[in-house]
């Protein structure tokens, strides 16, 4: 992999938005060790970027502020490239041409930061690559070839609001979630989640009660005081600047404060995309070794909105 400002002949470029999970509860556990989870999933505008490019070899470029935590990433490690040469096969197996391609990913989320950022990656490179590729693909297979890659990159693939349970196959899509502003808050500091689900006191929590379907938006508000994220308190307990994250993003005016994923990244919800603005800039000014960024909802291009 080869830093680089950008591609030549770009082709298309599609976006990687982040994924935040608004709650998250560990419901069992699977014979196989898998966690079975109940989620609810939004997507943030801010994310990674994948530009394609026609070309005589295949290449992976990088930029963005967190590309150098990937360079020393095995090829065999880096899901975009396995999304590729998946697709690839997958498309080959069908008498598909899937010629080679310089792929160029904007890495502009912290890496193993819980808001999905190489799922969205992975999910990204098999959206754009169906589109460069004018690959009639059938959309099961596309969902077989993303929970392969990993359990987040069906979500990732979908990109609107959803929710997600098993170990993140069984998905159903939400368009009624509220689109409101974010502000995501990491760290920098790095967390395990192998070690948080270890430190997880009870692994069999009360499942996930989302509102019924058309649920207007305060509605919403209220029912995620309701959920959860079962891994923010072990998280915490190995992470203390979560918990200082939190009350940082806290003392802002959001309207709603909680860890995505498994960390370290936290996220504020606001009713506006000036007040989320506003405090980003407070909070990067008083914290300039963390990352902090504000966003709207991601928009899709049939238009739906995610919180």
């Amino acid at each position: 992999m080869v830093h680089d400002g950008g591609v030549s002949g770009i082709r298309l470029t599609e976006p990687a938005p982040a994924k935040i999970n608004l709650a998250l509860h560990v419901v069992g556990q699977r014979a196989d060790g898998y966690h079975l989870l109940d989620m609810l999933v939004t997507f943030a505008a801010f994310g990674d970027r994948v530009s394609i490019a026609p070309a005589e070899a295949d290449s992976l470029t990088l930029s963005g502020r967190f590309a150098a935590q990937l360079g020393d990433t095995p090829e065999g490690d880096n899901l975009v490239l396995k999304a590729r040469d998946r697709l690839r096969e997958a498309l080959i197996e069908r008498g598909i041409a899937a010629p080679p391609v310089h792929l160029h990913l904007e890495k502009n989320l912290p890496v193993a930061s819980g808001i999905g950022g190489g799922s969205a990656d992975a999910a990204a490179t098999l959206r754009g690559l169906v589109r460069h590729w004018s690959a009639g693909i059938d959309r099961g297979l596309l969902d077989g070839i993303a929970l392969g890659l990993g359990a987040d990159v069906p979500m990732c693939l979908a990109s609107r609001p959803l929710v997600a349970r098993g170990i993140g196959e069984e998905i159903e899509l939400r368009a009624d979630v509220p689109a409101l502003a974010m502000v995501l808050v990491n760290p920098l500091v790095g967390v395990s989640t192998p070690e948080i689900f270890r430190h997880l006191p009870d692994k069999h929590n009360p499942r996930l009660k989302v509102p019924k379907a058309g649920t207007a938006g305060p509605c919403w508000l209220g029912a995620l005081q309701t959920m959860r994220n079962d891994l923010e308190a072990p998280a915490a307990a190995l992470c203390p600047e979560i918990e200082t994250v939190k009350q940082a993003l806290a003392a802002t005016g959001p309207v709603f404060v909680r860890m995505s994923g498994s960390g370290a990244t936290c996220f504020g919800l606001y009713h506006s995309l000036e007040a989320a603005e506003q405090a980003a800039r407070d909070l990067g000014a008083a914290h300039p070794g963390w990352f902090v960024v504000a966003s709207a909802a991601f928009e899709g291009e049939d238009g739906h909105g995610a919180p």
